[in-house]
């Protein structure tokens, strides 16, 4: 690609506006909220997985012996609940990361046109040759 000389028409590209609807100190922590909430709803549904597995498993099992987990036997019950502390916990940890995650992705899209101290061009053009030196 090649540099024009003309000048490129003001308007074809939207003005950054100063300031925005949400405090500076909240969008720092929007973009890392994104991610972490992301990536630990991720690991919950994976974890929500495997326990269904372990489940399916252990149901299984026992049932081999002739024994069903839906009898009203102690054993039966403890393998039907043998998990339940885990599934809760990572249903409970699945939502609030996924707030989380929600909640930055708001905070991002409200400051999208928001531009940082130090953050603007100054009109300078930088392209490949710049940045390679030749």
């Amino acid at each position: 690609m090649e540099d024009s000389i003309s000048r490129q028409p003001e308007d074809s590209t939207p003005t950054p506006r100063r300031g925005s609807r949400i405090p500076a100190r909240l969008a720092v922590y929007a973009r890392p909220a994104v991610i972490a909430g992301a990536a630990v709803a991720v690991v919950c549904i994976v974890l929500l997985i495997i326990v269904f597995f372990l489940d399916s498993f252990n149901a299984a099992a026992y049932s081999m012996t002739g024994k069903s987990v839906q009898d009203a036997t102690q054993e039966a019950k403890d393998i039907r609940e043998s998990y339940a502390g885990v599934r809760i916990g990572a249903l409970v940890v699945l939502v609030l990361s996924a707030l989380a995650a929600l909640a930055g992705s708001v905070v991002l899209y409200l400051n999208r046109t928001a531009v940082q101290e130090g953050d603007e061009d100054n009109g300078e053009d930088v392209d490949f040759e710049d940045l390679a030196g030749q």
